[in-house]
């Protein structure tokens, strides 16, 4: 009887622990690092666990690719960080999910999962200038803050500092102080700080979060791209 109760703890703490799970590094190219809430610090490798309050850094040349626990995906450029604020999900408990992460430098591209898509309101995005509501969407985000210099744009000149939105399906309602606005499927977005209304902008303005083809695509092996000069495309 003891043995058979034993069993069954082991066994549920398993499945809280699974339940507790955020997500996984599935790609990654260069050097991811993390910062635990408690104020540890370590390297990233492909299957590595990633945890809410981690707040996670790519060095130059780096792509991290992140797949989350109800099936949302983050790729991150070079030189980012992105913090995992609050994540709660468990597929039976629809009314528990809540997702906010918080780009507090650099860009990323972003896939909703699950909770975006039966609890939309419950998935947020937050930045300095801006912060990101979805409504079951594929996006990318760019915060300039005088570091976007190797970023292509139209005129040949960098992006204007502040925050850079493209959305590739769905939408996202951009909000800040000032106002907010609803981005579509093939639009563009800007935001040039805080205290600016969000706005939407002429293609020839946009800018498009790209990442590279190795990166961006499902290919199994979970390996990185390292150097490369391979063309780079949406998520």
């Amino acid at each position: 009887m003891r043995k058979f109760l034993f069993l069954m703890a082991a066994l549920g703490f398993g499945l809280v622990a699974h339940a507790q799970q955020t997500g996984l590094v599935t790609h990654l190219s260069g050097t991811l690092s993390v910062k635990r809430p408690d104020g540890s610090t370590k390297l990233l490798s492909v299957k590595s666990e990633v945890k809410e309050g981690d707040l996670l850094t790519t060095e130059e040349e780096t792509y991290a690719r992140i797949k989350f626990a109800d099936g949302g995906e983050v790729v991150m450029r070079p030189s980012s960080q992105l913090k995992i604020e609050s994540y709660a999900y468990n597929q039976a408990k629809p009314d528990g999910d809540n997702v906010v992460l918080s780009m507090l430098k650099g860009g990323l591209r972003a896939v909703t999962g699950l909770i975006g898509k039966r609890n939309r309101d419950k998935v947020n995005f937050s930045t300095v200038t801006a912060t990101i509501g979805i409504r079951g969407t594929h996006f990318g985000a760019l915060l300039c803050q005088g570091d976007c210099g190797g970023v292509p744009t139209t005129t040949g000149l960098p992006p204007p500092n502040g925050l850079h939105l493209d959305v590739a399906d769905g939408a996202i309602v951009v909000r800040n102080a000032a106002g907010q606005q609803q981005i579509n499927a093939g639009q563009f977005g800007y935001v040039a700080g805080p205290q600016a209304p969000p706005q939407v902008v002429p293609p020839q303005q946009g800018i498009q979060v790209t990442m590279p083809p190795a990166i961006s695509q499902n290919k199994g092996g979970g390996q990185g791209i390292g150097k490369t000069k391979e063309g780079e495309c949406a998520l």
